[in-house]
């Protein structure tokens, strides 16, 4: 594994660094390791413990990440590595999310030469590279490397992100990104300090916006509907509304069923009238595209056409069985069907 310093820190007087990835903005000892397990402090410089290490890869659809509206039923190369910025209480990935490698190394990951990712995924026929499965930022050097030689081979970048970076670290990868697939996990102080470990959300909202603005990304949000946590009508309305009025009203919102793991283990998977409750509640606010995910069958992970509501991509688990659009037009009435390339 090669040795690569950080991008983004500051070195300080008393040989302590000040990681600049993202929002924590951990102050590090020398020796020291941040709250990741993916920055390590030697001599006052920072450097990337987890740079080209893999503990995940597949070919999956584009579907799964879930991203609905970029090259709908394109086939994706999917990396994660290990650690993460925010240990939720109950993530899916805390194998490898969770894990310590800076502190424990070595065993979990094999190490990817960025030529070797973007030759796979040409070999592979797929349309792009999605980092996903651990919090992509962690390794910022090593997918801004993949990226940047992923774009001279004609291939789309996809993050699938907590958006708890910084806007120094979203400003590196910004031109060489293509798809920003956040998680909104809530909309309060409370569910953020209780599930994610961190007390400002703000950071998020901003990275967000400033990913479609800024950087013109395909942005589309994901929140895990948790009951009794974040399933509140206000709160969910509100993030509704912010997502309407600031990022706009065709940006897709995917409503996802909490599955029980870890520490919430004892809370019950969200019933399906709250999630089409949640959905109503998206669409009442102008929302063109709301979506229902992980309930394989369920009509909301159909997309219809915002004028005659026919489906206009049919979609089971995350298999497309459907694609009525004919030059970004519906095919049964002709409205124009934007957002999806």
């Amino acid at each position: 594994m090669p040795e690569i310093e950080a991008l983004l820190y500051e070195t300080l007087q008393d040989g302590s660094a000040r990681c600049g990835i993202c929002e924590r903005r951990c102050v590090i000892a020398d020796g020291g390791c941040g709250h990741c397990s993916t920055r390590k402090n030697r001599d006052g410089k920072i450097y990337a413990v987890t740079y080209g290490e893999v503990s995940t890869r597949t070919i999956a659809p584009i579907e799964a990440k879930p991203v609905f509206h970029f090259l709908p039923g394109s086939k994706w190369l999917s990396l994660g590595s290990l650690g993460c910025n925010l240990q939720c209480t109950g993530c899916q990935n805390w194998e490898i999310a969770h894990d310590k490698p800076c502190e424990v190394p070595g065993g979990k990951t094999e190490y990817m030469e960025p030529e070797k990712v973007v030759a796979l995924a040409k070999e592979e026929a797929c349309k792009g590279i999605s980092w996903t499965y651990n919090e992509p930022t962690m390794w910022l050097e090593y997918t801004l490397e993949v990226n940047k030689l992923a774009k001279k081979e004609g291939l789309y970048t996809n993050y699938v992100t907590n958006g708890y970076m910084t806007k120094e670290a979203l400003d590196r990868i910004g031109p060489y990104l293509d798809v920003f697939r956040v998680d909104i996990k809530g909309f309060s102080r409370d569910f953020y300090r209780k599930v994610a470990g961190v007390d400002d959300y703000e950071p998020i909202l901003e990275n967000t916006l400033r990913a479609k603005s800024k950087w013109n990304m395909h942005v589309e949000v994901v929140t895990n509907v948790i009951p009794g946590l974040n399933d509140g009508e206000i709160e969910l309305g509100r993030l509704a509304t912010w997502i309407a009025s600031r990022l706009g009203k065709r940006t897709p919102w995917h409503i996802t069923r909490f599955l029980p793991y870890l520490e919430l283990s004892d809370i019950p998977c969200t019933p399906l009238e709250t999630l089409d409750r949640v959905r109503k509640i998206g669409l009442d606010v102008g929302l063109l595209y709301v979506y229902i995910g992980n309930v394989t069958g369920h009509p909301g992970e159909n997309t219809y056409c915002p004028k005659c509501s026919d489906v206009v991509i049919g979609r089971y688990h995350f298999s497309v069985i459907a694609h009525n659009i004919v030059d970004n037009r519906c095919k049964y009435c002709g409205q124009k069907v934007t957002g999806f390339f």
